[in-house]
């Protein structure tokens, strides 16, 4: 069972930028899937998360600038990252959850598989 997280590079504040989160071994289509970024020398945090039903959440830094979405025919994720600023600069990652629960999808504990992680620059 793998995650693969993609689509990181170098980007002007403004600009936009999209993450893709391909899983393998198993179908995710009933797992709360995530993504969390890890800025230099601070702590994993939590971004957004997409739940099977579609329903989706994001933490307010970056609410109403980035988008989640599924596809579970492609067993992928992504994140549409809008408007970026040089704060959302980080490694971001992409997680999945097979036993979800409602008020701890925001906890990094909270998830069993995990990607590899890729970085997104912006700069000012």
């Amino acid at each position: 069972v793998q995650l693969q997280a993609s689509g990181g590079g170098l980007v002007q504040a403004g600009r936009s930028l999209r993450l893709s989160c391909a899983a393998s071994g198993r179908s995710f289509s009933r797992d709360v899937m995530g993504w969390f970024r890890q800025a230099p020398g601070k702590e994993r945090v939590y971004v957004a998360t997409i739940w099977r039903s579609g329903a989706t959440y994001y933490s307010d830094s970056v609410k109403g600038r980035f988008t989640v979405s599924r596809d579970d025919s492609k067993n992928t994720m992504y994140l549409q990252m809008d408007s970026l600023k040089p704060e959302d600069t980080a490694l971001y990652y992409c997680a999945a959850d097979s036993s979800p629960i409602f008020s701890t999808q925001s906890r990094v504990s909270s998830y069993n598989y995990w990607g590899q992680g890729t970085l997104v620059t912006v700069s000012s």
